[in-house]
């Protein structure tokens, strides 16, 4: 019988560039556990103790506020993004064009 091992995000983010569109592609998720899960993952790939050093919150304080399910403050989220070195940036949607009816 194959043995896989589980998936992990972190181990493939190794540049500023795949971060970004990591991150970019999970806040456009309707799902907002999305979003805490990718930057949990990118938090883990740039080492959870010195993200916790930066952000002056405990690791296990950290990994809570990072899980699914979680509803962190925006101060929190703001602390975390900026330890990472990675901002949110405001984009007007496209509009659809009107479907014909008939």
């Amino acid at each position: 019988m194959t043995k896989y091992r589980d998936f992990d995000a972190a181990n493939y983010l190794k540049d500023d560039e795949t971060i970004a569109h990591y991150l970019a592609d999970a806040a456009a998720e309707d799902d907002p556990d999305a979003f805490l899960e990718a930057l949990g993952d990118v938090a883990r790939a740039r080492g959870i103790s010195e993200i916790s050093r930066e952000t002056g919150l405990a690791r296990t304080n950290l990994y809570r506020v990072l899980a699914p399910g979680a509803n962190p403050s925006y101060h929190t989220l703001r602390k975390v993004m900026n330890a990472l070195g990675v901002s949110l940036t405001a984009l007007v949607k496209t509009k659809r064009e009107p479907t014909p009816q008939g």
